[in-house]
């Protein structure tokens, strides 16, 4: 196994990956930003190196300080976390190349998947589900560009092809609106990503978001590890997440997440992964591949037993799955909730110092956070500062569960989006299981 691993990010992530190599014996090393200095998880790594100062492009983005900071450690492998470089394939590339081990998807692999419109020919081809749309990119011929809207069915959505975050998508309702939107979109997508490719696909109006967790091997096997549902949404981030997604059946789970684990198998992949899905009507359809871990990889860690973050590194290093599908055993259900420093409604970000910091316990109550009483939220960065994961036997245990550990948080000297959630986890729609991805935007609008 590795000696050593340097973990590339900040925050939550970098603290779950330090636990993850220490139940592993594998020392490690956490890089930092000036503003990341006096972090919880800094502290605990065997060693540290400053990067560079507070902005992300210059510290957590800069690739050569990175790779120097692995040398100068003697670090063998490189844990990108998520966000950041974590789906970047150039820096994937160069990791490989200095002689690291990245510790995620094959470089070309990530380039595949990143772009979603060889994403979306890729799953075709391999028999994943995907929503009705143009073949491919969007031809320049306006007539042509008519007659595929025509045939899809409006609504339909323009994407860019690499995308992502909510950005560079635009609906259209009809025909005479089409055109523009298609130029408007390009030229966003031009401005925001460096690729004016976008795509079109049939609007679904109110599906669900689910997703399957995928695990593979450098040795062509893979498994997949069942469904979350991700569809409380905001600005299209998600900030609730659960395991297995409510109302549908074992035996479709295991229909799509086998075709999943078969589409890994055919293009190589390499870590873990996870296929989102939009739902709707019993039916799944595919949206996107993210080529790393997932924010929310908690809840199906929960229902599986199976730590990912642990998985992922056997795997970098060369080691064959240690389970086959017909080993993975669901029990319970698993809900986390993102713990945002941010106003809870109108979602403007609260930097600053937490005066106060007191934490949930008891059953069935997991917190991932590098946050403690006096630290100070840098402004540079997303605004997450932890996740609160309940376990039950069943869903709602877990939520009876989720709405007494908030109900015992105490976070002040900022704002939180605790409020919020303790008013989902009342929600009679959202207990009853199934909401839709624009369900939490529309509760909002109409909020006194």
């Amino acid at each position: 196994m590795f000696d050593k691993i340097l973990i590339a990010n900040r925050g939550e992530i970098a603290l779950r990956i330090l636990r993850a190599c220490r139940a592993m014996g594998i020392k490690t090393v956490t890089v930092y930003s000036e503003a990341d200095a006096e972090a919880k998880y800094v502290k605990l790594s065997d060693e540290s190196v400053c990067i560079g100062p507070a902005s992300s492009k210059l510290s957590y983005l800069n690739i050569p300080a990175i790779i120097s900071a692995a040398e100068v450690t003697d670090a063998q492998a490189i844990h990108p976390g998520y966000g950041f470089l974590s789906e970047n394939a150039d820096f994937a590339e160069r990791v490989e190349k200095s002689g690291f081990t990245f510790i995620g998807p094959r470089p070309e692999t990530i380039r595949l998947m990143g772009d979603k419109v060889s994403a979306k020919e890729t799953m075709h081809k391999t028999g994943v589900p995907c929503v009705p749309g143009s073949d491919g990119a969007i031809p320049e011929d306006s007539d042509e560009i008519k007659t595929i809207a025509k045939k899809i069915g409006y609504p339909i959505i323009i994407k860019a092809a690499g995308g992502g975050g909510g950005r560079g998508m635009r609906v259209v309702h009809t025909e005479a609106a089409l055109l523009n939107s298609v130029v408007m979109t390009k030229n966003e997508a031009q401005a925001a990503f460096g690729n004016p490719i976008v795509y079109m696909e049939k609007f679904l109006e109110k599906p669900r978001h689910v997703e399957f967790q995928v695990l593979a091997d450098s040795h062509g096997k893979a498994i997949h590890l069942g469904t979350r549902d991700c569809s409380l949404q905001r600005r299209h981030q998600k900030i609730i997440e659960e395991a297995p997604a409510p109302g549908i059946s074992e035996k479709k789970m295991n229909k799509i997440g086998a075709r999943c684990a078969s589409a890994c198998e055919k293009i190589n992949y390499r870590g873990a992964g996870t296929f989102e899905f939009l739902y709707e009507n019993d039916e799944f359809y595919f949206i996107e591949m993210n080529t790393r871990l997932q924010v929310e990889h908690t809840v199906t860690e929960l229902i599986t037993d199976i730590d990912l973050v642990q998985e992922q590194i056997k795997i970098a290093f060369g080691e064959k799955l240690s389970f086959r599908q017909k080993d993975i055993r669901y029990q319970g259900h698993a809900i986390e909730c993102r713990l945002n420093a941010e106003d809870p409604y109108n979602f403007m970000p609260s930097p600053g110092t937490i005066s106060r910091f007191h934490l949930p316990g008891g059953p069935g109550v997991r917190i991932d956070t590098h946050a403690y009483g006096g630290y100070k939220v840098p402004s540079n960065y997303d605004s997450m500062i932890g996740k609160l994961i309940t376990y039950g036997g069943s869903r709602d245990q877990a939520l009876a569960r989720m709405d007494i550990a908030l109900s015992e948080i105490l976070i002040e000297g900022i704002k939180t989006n605790v409020p919020l959630h303790r008013d989902l986890m009342n929600d009679r729609n959202f207990i009853d299981g199934g909401v839709n991805i624009h369900y939490l935007e529309n509760k909002l609008k109409n909020k006194p």
